[in-house]
């Protein structure tokens, strides 16, 4: 009885088990609750809304068994590091230090420098070229769990870079993580539209749209709040100078 409802599990969330066609490629039930979920979990970042993280959490699920159906395996293992970085992300956004609180005592938008800026594409870049080699390799040194050799290796490890990256510095609240996901979501649209998928390549040009607008008001929240920081240095500047 166990087995029989395992197997009916599986075959609903089989690549197989396909919905209906777009533009000429099948979509699956799995791929569109991976949409669903996904559309509404970038939503949520965009207006900095805590729930984001627990829709994330979902949407790791659906994405890495997605994502190992189609050998794109260095997606796939993004995802139980991301189940991660969303975890983190998910305490730091409602436990942040004193000196982080913006006016509603929540984790504030803050931005790098350039040369930071720079250590980021630097690390991207490394990690491309280390995990791209290892991808390329895995299907050797673990055939029993890899049986096939991976698809697009180092664009695949390029994209998790990105993607990790993104999710870092969005937990973090950096206003620089929407330029990760700008480029993440392009070359995303690219790798997924290559390996067969017809609706996940639209939803990640949705993603970019959200992007520009989590990029605009995450920008505006760091406006406010470093008037705000400001206005404060300078009203307890003028405080100490009147004692």
């Amino acid at each position: 009885m166990i087995e029989e409802y395992i197997q009916t599990f599986a075959n609903w969330f089989s690549m197989d088990n396909v919905l209906f066609e777009f533009l000429g490629q099948k979509v699956s039930l799995l791929e569109c609750l991976s949409t669903f979920t996904g559309l509404l979990c970038v939503f949520l970042a965009v207006r900095a809304k805590v729930a984001n993280f627990w829709i994330g959490y979902i949407y790791n699920v659906f994405l890495f068994v997605m994502f190992y159906q189609l050998r794109l395996y260095s997606s796939m293992i993004l995802q139980p590091i991301s189940l991660g970085i969303n975890f983190f992300g998910h305490y730091r956004w409602t436990h942040p230090k004193e000196n982080e609180k913006d006016g509603k005592s929540r984790l504030k938008v803050t931005v790098f420098n350039n040369g930071e800026r720079a250590v980021v594409l630097a690390v991207i870049l490394i990690f491309t070229f280390v995990w791209g080699y290892m991808l390329s390799r895995i299907d050797f040194w673990f055939p029993s769990v890899f049986t096939q050799k991976a698809s697009q290796p180092y664009f695949d490890a390029f994209i998790l870079g990105v993607i990790l990256m993104a999710q870092y510095l969005s937990a973090q609240k950096k206003l620089d993580c929407w330029a990760c996901w700008l480029v993440a979501n392009f070359s995303n649209i690219i790798l997924l539209n290559r390996n067969g998928l017809g609706i996940m390549p639209l939803v990640y040009a949705a993603y970019i749209l959200l992007a520009i607008g989590g990029f605009l008001a995450w920008l505006k929240m760091y406006k406010k709040q470093h008037y705000l920081d400001l206005r404060k240095k300078i009203e307890e500047k003028w405080a100490a100078e009147k004692r």
